[in-house]
């Protein structure tokens, strides 16, 4: 599917191709009817495209549109380049944060002149909030849009819905800590079973950490890339110069937080298997005190049981009672003893 957008006044506009225009300067055939303006494309937003599509960019801007495969290509020569006169960054986005089962997809952002290329073969919610967001009057917030402000405004969505992200993995992991620390000592079972289950929700929420994690190195590594322009290969704009410095900053900070996440994560994840050791270790001490306990009795029950024909208390009237009532003496000494030490 290919998105068309035009640039009016202080907002996006969709737009249609126009086949007879070509070139950076492309005319858009837009819902905006005036006479004295004539909106122009500013952003080409591809998603899932066809291989019409891709052709019909490509020649409008005299660039080839990446594929899948070449987005998905980890080395830096393939995700960050230039080509045919213009910027090619691809870099790893997170959707499906809310599923419980995050996914990395790759997006590829191309810098034509003052137009803007998006490849993307999935529909991250950064990019409808944005549109959404620029579509309405003075959504963009500026006079003078270019596709560079677009790509800023973008990354910007990208990184805020990681902030979100990660605010909620925070809120997870605390509501963990608490399941972890708090478990009650008398409900021995369901604690082993419920520290079970934690295990495999840290494990979860470490795998999720670390996605996140990846997409906010290629986040910032893109920002970084495209600022190292700057008066080199590119002359970027003083507001543009300034969206980047703090998207760099953001990305970084996030990543510092989400560092610190993880190393919560590893904490917890000792904790839990540290607690899941002592209960099979206080498992292991109740067979031990039991088997001592029983060991005086079992010798009493051992003596008595002997066939022997001289033997004085065979014919005590009250040797049965008398032998019973010393198995219970012998194992209740243990326990009590045990007892005071403290070790049940």
């Amino acid at each position: 599917m290919l998105r068309i957008h035009a640039y009016d006044l202080d907002r996006l506009v969709p737009a249609t191709f126009d086949e007879k225009s070509e070139g950076e300067h492309a005319v858009a055939q837009t819902e905006i009817q005036s006479a004295d303006r004539t909106p122009s494309v500013i952003w080409y937003d591809l998603i899932s495209p066809t291989a019409e599509e891709e052709r019909e960019v490509g020649q409008c801007l005299g660039i080839a549109v990446p594929t899948m495969d070449e987005m998905e290509d980890i080395e830096l020569s393939s995700r960050l380049y230039q080509e045919d006169g213009a910027e090619f960054m691809t870099m790893t986005v997170l959707t499906r944060p809310d599923a419980g089962t995050p996914l990395k997809v790759p997006v590829t952002f191309i810098i034509k002149g003052s137009i803007l290329v998006t490849v993307r073969h999935a529909e991250p919610r950064p990019f409808d909030a944005f549109m959404a967001r620029a579509r309405k009057a003075n959504g963009l917030g500026t006079h003078s849009a270019s596709g560079e402000l677009i790509m800023s405004g973008l990354i910007e969505a990208i990184i805020d819905r990681m902030a979100d992200t990660l605010e909620r993995l925070g809120a997870d992991i605390d509501q963990i800590s608490r399941d972890v620390f708090e478990a009650k000592a008398s409900k021995a079972n369901k604690k082993q079973r419920d520290l079970q289950e934690l295990i495999r929700a840290i494990g979860q929420k470490g795998e999720f950490i670390t996605v996140v994690r990846e997409s906010l190195v290629s986040v910032s590594r893109v920002v970084a890339y495209y600022a190292a322009l700057d008066g080199v290969d590119r002359k970027l704009s003083k507001e543009v110069r300034q969206r980047l410095k703090l998207l760099q900053r953001d990305a970084t900070s996030l990543g510092d937080h989400s560092a610190f996440m993880s190393n919560k994560i590893n904490f917890l994840l000792d904790a839990t298997l540290g607690l899941i050791n002592l209960e099979q270790n206080q498992i292991i001490k109740i067979f031990s005190v039991a088997s001592v306990m029983f060991l005086p009795p079992t010798l009493v029950a051992s003596v008595y049981g002997m066939n022997f024909a001289a033997m004085p208390e065979l014919q005590w009237q009250y040797g049965y009672h008398s032998a019973i009532g010393l198995m219970i003496f012998s194992m209740a000494v243990p326990y009590l003893y045990f007892k005071r030490k403290g070790w049940l």
